[in-house]
């Protein structure tokens, strides 16, 4: 495993612990897709299928039971927490996320690198996580202003996939058989989806005020 890969890995289970904490510390999901939770809970139980299968090693395998338990625990607390339920914004939180669902599974079955059950899933996986990202987007500049771990929790998330890209392209020069242009591809979009809400949140960083996103 290289550095940028290690990095990447680790702010993804960052961007996790501070919605985690957001939940908990506030009992409030204000702000928070409930729509791209459900759709990051479907990434990662068709990416991990793997978990039945292979086994690469204790950490790969902590981390993939990691990021399928706390985003599960997410989807549980917005839907069924008593208290955290309440706070859930279904008014804002209105897109039609299985479009993305269909839309992606559709271009695994046509997009692959292997016809296999697991590598289309696998596949499947990879264009969801590019877009899981849109709900979550479309509630925050929707609702204008974002609280401050909302913003860090998609920061966060932001930074890990940047790192992923520098670690494809660490890979493409130092293995001779890394060949994921699927990931690579899809990174740079869901990078791309990134890039509006990263200048507002530097802007806001900048100029020390609260992170606001126009409509």
């Amino acid at each position: 495993m290289n550095i940028f890969r290690f990095a990447g890995d680790m702010f993804h289970l960052i961007s996790i612990l501070v919605l985690l904490l957001k939940i908990y510390a506030t009992k409030s999901c204000s702000g928070i897709s409930l729509k791209t939770q459900e759709l990051y809970a479907l990434v990662f139980v068709t990416r991990y299928l793997d978990l039945f299968t292979d086994f690469i090693s204790v950490y790969n395998t902590v981390m993939k039971l990691v990021f399928i338990g706390s985003t599960a625990a997410i989807v549980w607390c917005m839907q069924w927490h008593p208290v955290v339920k309440r706070s859930y914004d279904r008014e804002l939180d209105t897109f039609r996320h299985y479009f993305l669902v269909g839309a992606c599974f559709v271009l695994a079955l046509f997009l692959h690198e292997n016809f296999t059950f697991q590598e289309i899933f696998w596949a499947f996986s990879i264009y969801l996580e590019a877009v899981a990202i849109l709900p979550q987007l479309v509630l925050l500049q929707r609702s204008g202003n974002v609280d401050n771990l909302t913003g860090q929790y998609v920061f966060f998330l932001g930074a890990y996939r940047a790192f992923y890209i520098l670690n494809w392209i660490y890979r493409y020069f130092m293995e001779q058989r890394f060949s994921r242009w699927i990931s690579c591809i899809s990174g740079l979009v869901q990078t791309a989806l990134y890039a509006d809400f990263f200048y507002y949140y530097f802007l806001s960083w900048k100029n020390n005020a609260k992170l606001h996103l126009p409509a």
